[in-house]
């Protein structure tokens, strides 16, 4: 397992930067202290979540008798849809509906439900974690699976514990910009995994 590659490909998928806005509406009214305990709950969900997934994915799919190439061409179409969706600039369904998103508004408690899950750590970050994990040939590579999860659960806590400054400093069009970027980034990952998952199920497509 490429450790680096994962850890950035998660990191674009779950995009910290492009979620502030949203951290901002649904703690509106909370205090500076409540916001930080909210950020801090958040992150560790997030980390949980890709832990979980890394080590259980693979049981969990294998359980329901999906096959690990099938599993590749429908998380590659899951996560180009987000991508899409961040292309535009936009949370996408994919991670959260209108009815979800005016339910959490009234949500005393919104730090797992609905802003670790599904918003930062969705559908389509648990399927490339799932996936990534299938390259996993040695135990010691899920220490870089842990690893790279509390970094990036790390790095979340700080993207909305600042989420105030960094919306200030960044701006609408700063934040829209860098979703762009990683929207882009992430359609060339969900194509690699489509690729490599329909290569397996149809092999004469790998010596076109």
């Amino acid at each position: 397992m490429d450790a680096l590659k994962t850890f950035i490909s998660l990191l674009v998928l779950i995009n910290p930067l492009g979620n502030i806005p949203m951290f901002i509406s649904l703690t509106a009214n909370q205090t500076h202290k409540e916001r930080r305990k909210t950020a801090r709950i958040a992150s560790i969900a997030v980390m949980m979540v890709i832990i979980v997934s890394g080590f259980l994915g693979d049981w969990i799919i294998r359980f329901f008798g999906i096959s690990i190439p099938s599993f590749q061409v429908g998380g590659g179409i899951l996560i180009l849809l987000v991508s899409i969706s961040m292309l535009n600039a936009q949370i996408g369904n994919a991670r959260q509906t209108n009815e979800e998103k005016v339910e959490a508004e009234h949500k005393a408690n919104i730090a797992v439900v609905p802003l670790a899950i599904p918003m930062l750590a969705g559908p389509g970050a648990m399927s490339a974690v799932i996936i990534y994990a299938q390259r996993i040939q040695h135990w010691y590579e899920y220490l870089y699976l842990i690893a790279g999860a509390t970094g990036i659960g790390i790095l979340i806590w700080l993207a909305l514990s600042l989420a105030d400054p960094i919306s200030r400093a960044v701006g609408q069009t700063g934040i829209n910009i860098a979703t762009r970027i990683m929207g882009l980034l992430l359609s060339a990952i969900s194509v690699e995994f489509m690729v490599n998952g329909l290569i397996q199920l149809i092999p004469a497509l790998g010596r076109s």
